[in-house]
C-alpha cells in the first residue's frame, strides 16, 4: 500500500486539518501518517485558540517516520510560524524524490489567522519552494502574487507569479469567485483549467485540505501533476455535494461519500 504523510494542525471538530488529511487519504486506499503542527480548539463556527508544537518536537516526529517508512507523498497544511517553517523545510531538504504538496493555509474560514504575519515570507521563500505542487485559494493566491484576483484571467497570471517562487506546479482554487468554481493549474509551460458546477452549501469546511490531500493520494499512487488534480477535483465536487449538516456553523464535507453510497450506508 502506498503510504502519504501529512504535516498540518489538528482539528478538534473533525472536518478540517489532519483529520480531514487522513480520512481522505483512507478514501484514496492510501495509509496515511501524521507529523501534528499545532492543536486548535475550534468548531464548525470558530477557532478558539491555537496551540502551536515545539518546533524540535516537529522535527522529530517528521525525522522518526523517515528513517522507517518509505513515504510515497507529502503534503503539508497549516504551518503557522517562522520556526515551525524553519524546521519544517530544513528537514525536508534532507530528503529527495518525495512529491511535496503545500497548501498555504492563512486563514480560516470562519476568519481566524492561522499563518502569523511575520512568517509570510518564510512560507515564499522556504516552503512553497519545495513544492510538487502548492495549492492557493483566491485570497492565498492574492496575498502570495501581491495581486487582486476577480477572474479567470488574473488566476492565471497569479499562478505564474507564485511558480517564480519555486514550486513545479500551481493550482490556483476558484472556489471563492462568484462565477463557476473552477480551478487553474499552472505546470511551468501551460495552464489548465478545470471547471465544476457550484452548490450552494454553507457546508464546506475542510475543502481546501480535502482537495490538497487528494492531490497528494493521486500523486502517491503514481499519478501525473494534471491527472492527480483533475481526479482530487472530482473527489472534492463530490464531497461538498454531500456534505454533511453538522454543528450551527459550516459543516464538513463528506470525505466518505462513495464509500457510503457503495456500502449502502445512509448518511
Amino acid at each position: 500500500m502506498k503510504i502519504a504523510l501529512t504535516i498540518a494542525g489538528s482539528d478538534s471538530c473533525g472536518g478540517a486539518g489532519i483529520q480531514a488529511d487522513l480520512k481522505t487519504f483512507q478514501a484514496h486506499g492510501v495509509f496515511g501518517m501524521s507529523v501534528i503542527t499545532a492543536l486548535t480548539a475550534q468548531n464548525t463556527q470558530k477557532v478558539v485558540s491555537v496551540h502551536e508544537a515545539p518546533a524540535q518536537f516537529v522535527t522529530e516526529q517528521i525525522e522518526c517516520l523517515l528513517e522507517d517508512v518509505a513515504i510515497d507523498a507529502i503534503k503539508i497544511g497549516m504551518v503557522s510560524s517562522s520556526e515551525l517553517i524553519h524546521a519544517i523545510a530544513g528537514t525536508l531538504r534532507k530528503i529527495k524524490k518525495v512529491p511535496i504538496v503545500v497548501d498555504p493555509v492563512m486563514i480560516s474560514k470562519s476568519g481566524y489567522p492561522l499563518l502569523q504575519a511575520e512568517a509570510r515570507d518564510a512560507l515564499k521563500n522556504e516552503l512553497i519552494p519545495l513544492a510538487t505542487v502548492v495549492t492557493p485559494n483566491i485570497f492565498e493566491a492574492e496575498a502570495l502574487a501581491s495581486m487582486s484576483i476577480s477572474t479567470l484571467d488574473q488566476m492565471r497570471e497569479a499562478a505564474i507569479v507564485i511558480a517564480a517562487l519555486g514550486p513545479r506546479n500551481v493550482v490556483v482554487k476558484g472556489g471563492h469567485l462568484e462565477a463557476q468554481a473552477t480551478d487553474v493549474l499552472y505546470d511551468g509551460t501551460a495552464c489548465r483549467q478545470f471547471p465544476a458546477v457550484r452548490f450552494a452549501t454553507s457546508n464546506t469546511h475542510g475543502t481546501g485540505c480535502t482537495f490538497s490531500s487528494a492531490i497528494a493520494a493521486q500523486i502517491a499512487s503514481g499519478k501525473p501533476v494534471h491527472e492527480a488534480v483533475r481526479l482530487a477535483k472530482d473527489y472534492i465536487h463530490g464531497a461538498i455535494e454531500h456534505a454533511l449538516a453538522i454543528g450551527k456553523g459550516h459543516g464538513p464535507t463528506n470525505h466518505f461519500y462513495d464509500l457510503y453510497r457503495r456500502a449502502g450506508i445512509a448518511y
